[in-house]
């Protein structure tokens, strides 16, 4: 492993010792709830017998609710703990899931166009190279498949509800693509249950529009749909810092849908 995995695996340990919310597998899921958390504007079509992989999703979260709606689930993470809440939750549920320990930027031991759908939940910023995660989701991908994956808003990332002037939000990192941004995982990520130990802090990487849009197109996709992701119920009249009234200047988080059009050559 780099040092870019080393410090990713040892962050996701600590957080599923701490039981982020990243962390808790989904033990309330039924098929109308699987639905509504996986495709809550019904986008996706019916997967069921479809071929899934879950990217850099494990947690027993999204890998669930993909089997309720009786799809064959593959789930790839690099956090071994992650993995174990998967196995955990399919055991409570009484579900088969493929489990494989594996880095997002490294597929070459799943065979080529062999899935319907890939879904990345957030992860793509914890890794510096867009393209090279692109190209590997191109390879397993089949033509026509779908791919669904959440990043953060790069105009919006770095900044932490400190940066209140009392007139906006300060911008103080420069808009640079690959740009690291070290910051302290926020009360909301624990959920009214604070971590009574160390936690790495949380390093990500700013991936621009351009080079996400860019790299789609290089690799054979079409870009079908684009959600912009707020924080709650976004209120400019709520606190200033808390994570509501940042989402009110800007949505934290992208949602991208993207169809495989062409194998890349």
């Amino acid at each position: 492993m780099d040092d870019i995995a080393t410090y990713n695996v040892d962050r996701w340990r600590s957080l599923a010792s701490a039981d982020a919310i990243f962390t808790r597998p989904d033990f309330h899921l039924d098929r109308n709830s699987a639905r509504k958390r996986l495709d809550p504007h019904g986008k996706l079509g019916d997967v069921a017998g479809k071929e899934v992989l879950c990217l850099a999703g494990g947690g027993g979260q999204q890998s669930i609710a993909f089997a309720l709606l009786g799809a064959n689930v593959t789930v790839v993470d690099l956090s071994e703990e992650q993995l174990q809440r998967d196995a955990d939750a399919a055991t409570r549920y009484n579900l088969k899931l493929n489990l494989l320990h594996k880095d997002m930027r490294d597929l070459s031991s799943l065979s080529e166009i062999s899935f319907d759908v890939v879904y990345h939940p957030y992860s793509l910023n914890f890794v510096p190279d867009v393209p090279g995660v692109f190209r590997q989701v191109a390879r397993v991908l089949r033509t026509g498949g779908i791919y669904h994956f959440n990043c953060a808003n790069p105009a919006f990332m770095g900044i932490r509800g400190s940066d209140w002037t009392g007139r906006g939000y300060l911008i103080a990192l420069p808009y640079i693509d690959g740009g690291e941004i070290v910051y302290p995982d926020e009360g909301w990520v624990f959920r009214g249950k604070p971590p009574n130990q160390s936690i790495p802090l949380c390093k990500e990487y700013r991936h621009t529009i351009a080079t996400l849009v860019k790299g789609l197109i290089e690799y054979g996709f079409v870009i079908t749909d684009l959600t912009e992701e707020n924080f709650g119920t976004p209120d400019s009249r709520s606190e200033p810092g808390t994570p509501e009234h940042r989402s009110a200047f800007a949505p934290p988080w992208l949602i991208f849908r993207a169809k495989k059009d062409r194998t890349p050559g």
